[in-house]
């Protein structure tokens, strides 16, 4: 009886550890099943056949078409415009095609370090013989713009291309078939090829000669030279494509959950940090992203909490400047009142020197509760900015709390050699996990509160001294640099700039866009003073500002 009584006893303990061990084998058997499908996806958005998935290029669309095959699979609801994708364009201005060409006695000269055709210029083909110091008839002509910028260096109203622009008017009635024009005088000349100059071209080439392009081909005005010049341009556009998925709980609140999937294909777009024309397959920036929102979509479609809808964004245009997340933004395919975001940027390797990186820590108090809450062994690095280089920082910029997971930059980052072999999977599927456990605590927080951080100073990361505290806006199309946002307590607040405002000019510095911006900023150092000129909505406006 008592060997009877003591196995009933035995029973429940049996029992307890036969689930036990049950519950862990599922368990193991999930994990290496999730392993498998992240190292499969990643391994085909990486692949050569999709030659670095540049924005608008085959490749980007052959890696949207896998994407969309996983979510019909997994049985996502379509949110895009057309099923799950949702398409738009990027507009790139006026660019010069690679055909232009410059020949001085047959020698080419090197484009933006020894000529630059203007964005007005007549897009035609010259040859002549002209001699520098005369003007003749049927042959190029030449001008130093030395005397009138000189005459005008106090003038605030002077504008040089309209200057040009009159010289070229003059001319082409005597007989002038192009016009070269060159500045030997030290008044800096703010002449550069503005992409979206939107205005008629003139009737002849116009070309502008640097200091190292006349020095070295043109200085002696008594020479008489061949001269041959082609010059073309394309206005460029790209069709692209977000993808959106969603998964509804019928719930008053919506949870974001994103990653880019686009890349840098062969360098073309000058992001590359290496040299030559080869494939940047790009496995941790940022299929490991992609890779991973595949995954956590399918983890949620099988079992959401209950109390947030999701919804999954894969975005385009991301490595051109946030292109996707901010079209998504503008133009939203779903109707939905959104809880917070969370961004998923370069998750492939984690180890004990690329730990994970939580940005956005400080847009919400109640992050501190919910990752305090969410137990796990990764070794976790916090960082309260909001902002940043992805596509967080679109939503951020509207007053959501977002997260940003990110295991750290490396010496393959934008190089060719960022390839499937060096991703972490196992390191992935844990942060998967994890991931998937702080979804779970914030179903009980209700919509979360925003609270506004410091932002990243535009300007530093590159080696300058001195930063106005503002965010581009890197979509927009017209001459300036329009700021998407404004750092609190920096220059640009302090200044009074507000998001939309156009910077034209720092000092005597013009600058017609992102890149020429960044250029003026190099000119200073901490400490100067000098005047910056904006445009808000139809007015000019000048700040006395000192770094």
């Amino acid at each position: 009886m008592k060997k009877y009584l003591l196995v009933l006893l035995l029973v429940p303990t049996l029992v307890f550890s036969q689930s036990k061990k049950k519950k862990k084998l599922a368990e193991e058997k999930a994990n290496t099943e999730l392993v498998a499908r992240l190292t499969a996806h990643v391994q085909y958005l990486a692949d050569d056949k999709l030659e670095g998935r540049r924005t608008g290029t085959r490749g980007e669309l052959l890696a949207m078409q896998y994407i969309v095959d996983q979510y019909t699979q997994m049985g996502l609801e379509p949110k895009g415009t057309d099923g799950y994708v949702q398409e738009f364009e990027i507009n790139e201005g006026r660019q010069i095609d690679e055909t232009t060409l410059l020949k001085v006695d047959g020698k080419p000269l090197a484009l933006n370090t020894e000529y630059l055709p203007l964005a007005f210029s007549a897009p035609k083909s010259v040859k002549g013989a002209p001699a520098v110091s005369l003007s003749e008839t049927q042959q190029p002509w030449f001008r130093d713009l030395k005397d009138m910028l000189e005459e005008n260096k106090d003038n605030p109203h002077f504008d040089v291309e309209d200057a040009i622009k009159k010289i070229v008017k003059s001319i082409s009635t005597k007989g002038a078939t192009a016009l070269f024009v060159y500045n030997t005088s030290g008044i800096t000349d703010n002449i550069q090829f503005n992409k979206n100059d939107k205005s008629d071209a003139v009737s002849m080439p116009v070309i502008y000669l640097t200091k190292e392009g006349y020095r070295k081909y043109f200085s002696d005005n008594s020479a008489t030279l061949e001269i041959e010049a082609n010059i073309h341009f394309s206005d460029k556009t790209r069709k692209c494509r977000n993808v959106a998925g969603f998964i509804n709980n019928h719930a008053a609140n919506t949870v974001i959950l994103g990653a880019h999937y686009d890349h840098l294909g062969y360098g073309e777009d000058k992001t590359a940090l290496d040299t030559g024309h080869v494939i940047h397959n790009g496995a941790d920036d940022n299929a490991s992203g992609t890779a991973a929102l595949i995954e956590l979509a399918r983890m949620l479609k099988k079992s959401a909490p209950g109390n947030n809808n999701y919804l999954i964004l894969n975005f385009s245009g991301e490595e051109l400047g946030l292109f996707g997340s901010k079209y998504w933004l503008e133009h939203p395919t779903v109707n939905i009142t959104p809880n917070y975001m969370i961004n998923m940027d370069m998750v492939g390797r984690y180890d004990t020197s690329h730990k994970l990186t939580i940005g956005g820590f400080g847009t919400s108090p109640v992050w501190n509760d919910v990752l305090t809450a969410t137990k796990t062994d990764l070794v976790l690095k916090l960082d309260s900015t909001g902002s940043g280089p992805s596509d967080h920082a679109s939503f951020y910029r509207k007053d959501m709390p977002v997260l940003f997971l990110f295991t750290g930059s490396h010496s393959d980052y934008h190089k060719a050699t960022d390839d499937w072999q060096k991703i972490n999977f196992v390191g992935e599927k844990d942060i998967l996990n994890w991931l998937y456990r702080l979804i779970e605590t914030t179903d009980t927080k209700g919509k979360l509160v925003f609270a506004k951080t410091t932002e990243p100073q535009m300007g530093r990361s590159a080696g300058y001294t001195v930063s106005l505290g503002v965010i581009p806006d890197y979509g927009f199309t017209g001459t300036g640099m329009r700021i998407d946002g404004v750092s609190p307590g920096k220059l640009a607040e302090r200044t009074g700039l507000q998001t939309g405002d156009v910077l034209l000019q720092l000092g005597e510095y013009k600058f017609v866009d992102v890149m020429s911006y960044m250029q003026s900023l190099s000119k200073f150092k901490k400490g100067d003073k000098t005047q910056l000129k904006i445009k808000r909505g139809s007015e000019e406006k000048v700040f006395e500002i000192q770094f």
